[in-house]
């Protein structure tokens, strides 16, 4: 009798507490247990049925000869096992161009665990697919796979040392000092490929509460004060610009991603908008402002001393600064693994201090989800006396 074996077109990778194996021809998902991944890993096609029992009953004392038989039948029946020698009908092992397309499907459908299996056995058919190497950085994270991930980005990095994004990334994987903030080219990288799904992923995906919670700490400053001169710092798509409006006499945008400025022009509420790096525009002088408004655009600095010294010199006397941010542990901040600055709250305040800005507001809140998990932020509005 011929001898089981796993199927050659299931993929296999170990995860804490077993292995998952994914059958891609069928999208169908196993998660094996430690009895069932020891199983798995006897059926090389060298023993018996009885010969695995055997085994198994000398490394797993609670395993049966009869269970482990019932589940190899379980295994043949759901196709992640044949047996050795044989050609199941009508089954073939995927290219590696049908597992690319099924990476990035089953990634947007939220099944990272099979994304993360086609995504891997793709760069073994085509190691020199730099698309897939990037792609298998992004899914690696998300399963939590640090160190693949930033294998993947850099060998996608070393074909492509153009991509400011992936260059920022890995900074951040390497442990290596983070910058004081992100370099001009990641940023327009980043945004030049994001602009186009920016608000369904932010908004339906992610579940992004910035604007909305930040403007509940500028009312709680200033109630519901309106006819202000008013300024967006990285006004992006304009979600912060929507939210404020309604208190402008006069909106001025400013942001670094011209993808992202034409979002916001499309929606006509700034009277201006510019393209360009926020603290040197700051830094060139101009007109001040009563309120200064900035969602989610500081998680792209380290070092919140220039900023928030700079913004505090465009401030009319008694005017607001209001921004978030990620929250952080470790102070004063830390670069995560996302590319983006993660901020402690003494940091802000000691960065207040240093601008002689008031703290009125210091708030943490949800701020998006990230890989499935919430991620809380800092809602600060300062104020400048007079």
């Amino acid at each position: 009798m011929a001898n089981p074996t796993v199927n050659p077109v299931v993929l296999l990778s170990p995860v804490e507490g077993g292995y998952v194996a994914y059958d891609p021809a069928r999208d169908n998902l196993h998660q094996l247990n430690p009895i069932a991944a020891l199983i798995t890993e006897l059926c090389d096609g060298t023993r018996s049925i009885e010969e695995i029992g055997a085994l198994v009953g000398l490394l797993a004392p609670d395993g049966d000869a009869a269970g482990i038989a019932r589940w190899i039948d379980e295994g043949m029946s759901a196709g992640l096992l044949v047996w050795a020698g044989s050609e199941p009908a009508a089954r073939r092992e995927l290219s590696a161009a049908e597992l690319s397309t099924l990476t990035k499907r089953l990634r947007e459908d939220g099944k990272v665990q099979p994304a993360y299996l086609c995504g891997k056995r793709t760069v073994e058919l085509e190691p020199d697919n730099w698309t897939a190497w990037y792609d298998l950085g992004e899914i690696a994270q998300c399963v939590g796979k640090r160190d693949e991930a930033k294998e993947a980005y850099q060998k996608y990095f070393n074909a492509h040392p153009e991509d400011g994004e992936i260059e920022h990334l890995l900074i951040a994987l390497r442990d290596d000092t983070p910058p004081p903030r992100a370099s001009d080219r990641a940023i327009q990288h980043l945004y030049k490929n994001f602009a186009a799904s920016y608000e369904s992923r932010m908004c339906e995906d992610l579940k992004y509460a910035g604007p909305e919670r930040l403007q509940d700490g500028i009312r709680a400053v200033i109630g519901d004060r309106s006819g202000l001169v008013m300024l967006d710092l990285g006004c992006g798509s304009g979600l912060m610009g929507i939210n404020t409006k309604w208190r402008a006499a006069d909106l001025t945008g400013v942001d670094l991603s011209p993808e992202m400025i034409e979002l916001a022009r499309a929606r006509n509420i700034y009277d201006r908008l510019e393209i360009a790096e926020i603290t040197g525009w700051l830094d060139q002088g101009g007109a001040h402002f009563e309120l200064i408004v900035s969602s989610d655009c500081l998680i792209y600095f380290g070092d919140l001393g220039q900023i928030v010294s700079s913004a505090a010199r465009r401030l009319k006397p008694g005017g607001l600064f209001a921004f978030s941010m990620e929250r952080g542990s470790r102070f004063p901040f830390h670069l995560t693994d996302t590319g983006r600055y993660s901020h402690h709250p003494d940091h802000v305040r000691g960065a207040a201090a240093q601008a002689h800005l008031e703290v009125m507001q210091l708030n943490e809140a949800f701020l998006r989800m990230e890989y499935g998990e919430e991620v809380m932020g800092l809602y600060t509005v300062l104020r400048k006396p007079g």
